[in-house]
C-alpha cells in the first residue's frame, strides 16, 4: 500500500508591526513602522536595514543620524497601502535588521564593511531597503546587486548627478557614487535614468558626462511642463523589463517637503509627486533600494524624516505587490 503525499505544511503567517490598539504609537522600539527586529522572527524576506555613515558628504554633516530619525518618523505608518492595494507587511515577513557600524575615518574601510554587511543580509533572496546614511552607499549597495542580477537599471532620484568625478583628488565621495558604479560594471547603460535634477552645475560638461555614464534625465522642471502620467511613462520606458534598483536622494524633494538634509537646492519635487512616481513603478523588477542624506539636524517638525518614511512604506509595497 502506497501512502498519499503529505500535505505542505501551511506557512506561518508574517509577524506585523505592534498593534497601535494596544501599544500607543508613542511606545515602545523604534523599529522601522514598528516591525519585528530580525532577531525575533524566525527569518524574513524583506529588510529595512540602516547605514549611519556620512563621511562622504561635501557640505552639511549629520546623516548618520539619519536612519533612527526615519525609523522614529514611521511610527504613524498603517497595516494597509490603499493606492497599491496591497498589506505591505502581511504579503511576507518584514524586518527591521537594526543598523551597521562602520569606520567614520576611514572611506574605503567603511565602503568594504557596508559592502559586506549588504552581502551577508541580502543572502541569495532577501531583498534590502538601506536607510543613509549619505549617498556615498550607494556604491557597495549596487556592487552587491550586480553579484546577483548583472548589469542594474539606476532609478535615481536626486537633485544632483552625483556622477562627478572626484572632490579634493577623493574618488569616494557622495557626489561620485553613480560614476564609480558605472566605470565597474555595475549599471545597465542603456535603462539608468536620473530623476528630479536641478540647480546649478559646474558646467555642460557635467550632462554630457552624466549620459557618457548611461544616464539620461527627468529633470525637476520637467514636472512643472508635463503631466505626471508622461513622466511615469517616460522613467518606465527607459527601465522597460530590466532589474531595477531605486537610490532616492531625499533632496529629490523641495526643501520646503524636505528641510532636513546637507545639499538643498530650490524647485523640487513635492512629496506627492515623488509618492506618486514611485507608485507607477507598480509591476517592475524592483530587486533594492536605499534612501539617504535625511539629516535631522537641520529637520523640523519631522518633516523630513515623515517624508522618507512615506517613501521607505512605498517601497515595501512595491517590493510586496510583486509578490502577491
Amino acid at each position: 500500500m502506497t501512502s498519499s503525499p503529505k500535505a505542505p505544511a501551511p506557512k506561518t503567517p508574517p509577524v506585523g508591526p505592534v498593534d497601535a490598539t494596544r501599544v500607543p504609537r508613542y511606545a515602545g522600539d523604534s523599529t522601522f513602522a514598528r516591525l519585528p527586529r530580525l532577531t525575533d522572527v524566525p527569518d524574513a524576506e524583506v529588510l529595512v536595514w540602516g547605514v549611519p555613515f556620512d563621511s562622504g558628504v561635501s557640505y552639511r554633516p549629520g546623516a548618520r543620524f539619519g536612519p533612527g530619525h526615519v525609523r522614529q518618523s514611521s511610527r504613524l505608518l498603517r497595516p494597509y497601502h490603499p493606492a497599491l492595494d496591497v498589506e505591505p507587511f502581511a504579503v511576507s515577513q518584514v524586518a527591521d535588521a537594526g543598523d551597521v557600524g562602520v569606520d567614520p575615518f576611514d572611506l574605503t574601510a567603511a565602503i568594504t564593511a557596508i559592502e559586506d554587511a549588504a552581502r551577508s543580509l541580502a543572502g541569495t533572496r532577501r531583498r534590502l531597503i538601506t536607510i543613509g546614511g549619505d549617498h556615498t552607499i550607494a556604491l557597495p549597495l549596487l556592487r552587491v546587486q550586480h553579484e546577483r542580477h548583472g548589469p542594474i537599471a539606476v532609478l535615481h532620484f536626486d537633485a544632483h548627478l552625483d556622477t562627478w568625478d572626484t572632490y579634493f583628488g577623493a574618488p569616494y565621495t557622495h557626489g561620485t557614487p553613480f560614476r564609480r558604479a558605472s566605470e565597474e560594471g555595475l549599471i545597465d547603460l542603456s535603462h539608468s535614468t536620473h530623476v528630479g535634477i536641478r540647480g546649478p552645475l559646474y558646467s555642460r560638461l557635467d550632462l554630457e558626462e552624466s549620459e557618457r555614464l548611461g544616464f539620461t534625465a527627468v529633470h525637476a522642471r520637467d514636472f512643472a511642463r508635463q503631466p505626471l502620467d508622461t513622466v511615469i511613462e517616460r522613467v518606465r520606458a527607459r527601465l522597460g523589463n530590466r532589474p531595477v534598483y531605486v537610490s532616492i536622494d531625499i533632496d529629490v524633494l523641495d526643501p520646503a517637503h524636505a528641510p532636513g538634509t546637507g545639499t538643498p537646492e530650490a524647485g523640487g519635487l513635492s512629496s506627492r509627486e515623488l509618492l506618486e512616481v514611485l507608485r507607477g513603478l507598480a509591476g517592475l523588477n524592483l530587486v533594492g533600494a536605499d534612501v539617504v542624506e535625511v539629516a535631522p539636524a537641520y529637520d523640523h517638525a519631522e518633516i523630513t524624516g515623515i517624508a522618507a518614511a512615506h517613501v521607505v512604506y512605498d517601497l515595501l509595497a512595491l517590493f510586496q505587490g510583486a509578490d502577491r
